[in-house]
């Protein structure tokens, strides 16, 4: 199997090649926020990130710090993770747009992952803007995946071409 080169991390760098796999799940307290159709869909300090081998975080809200007004469940199938068990998807209903299955929840996680319980994750590419303690996050690669990319990790990625079997 073929595996990338790290990208050197530098001072105050994470490198993603260092998270462990299988996955994690851990409390943060940075400063999370979305944006979506010029409203705060959710903002919090209490977030949750997953970290896996090659992947930048994937955040996770809990839902007192999010505005449930703006989402309804999604239509379609659900997804299963190897590690948290079955996501259920939600769509992202704005004043005049709606992103569709635009974040995703476990109902019912696996042990591991019981803190991710009704927590939502969001696509930072669906949303208008999405920052970690005020920088701008770019969205994880290839539109599979939900990270959210910020300086302060190195990579490379996982999600771009040629790196589904990384």
């Amino acid at each position: 199997m073929f595996r990338p080169k790290p990208d050197q991390a530098l001072p105050g760098q994470e490198s993603v090649w260092t998270f462990p796999r299988p996955a994690i799940a851990e409390p943060t307290t940075a400063l999370l926020r979305i944006e979506f159709d010029g409203r705060v869909l959710a903002e919090t300090r209490n977030g949750v990130r997953t970290l896996e081998t090659s992947h930048p975080p994937s955040y996770y809200f809990p839902p007192e710090d999010i505005d449930m007004a703006m989402l309804v469940a999604a239509d379609g199938p659900r997804s299963i993770c190897e590690w948290k068990g079955q996501a259920r998807y939600v769509d992202v209903v704005g004043p005049s747009r709606r992103a569709v299955r635009a974040g995703w929840a476990y109902s019912t996680p696996t042990e591991s992952f019981a803190v991710l319980r009704d927590h939502v994750a969001f696509y930072a590419a669906m949303m208008d803007a999405c920052f970690v303690d005020g920088e701008r996050v770019t969205p994880q690669p290839g539109g599979f995946y939900g990270g959210w990319i910020t300086a302060r990790f190195a990579g490379p990625f996982k999600g771009g071409p040629g790196s589904q079997f990384w």
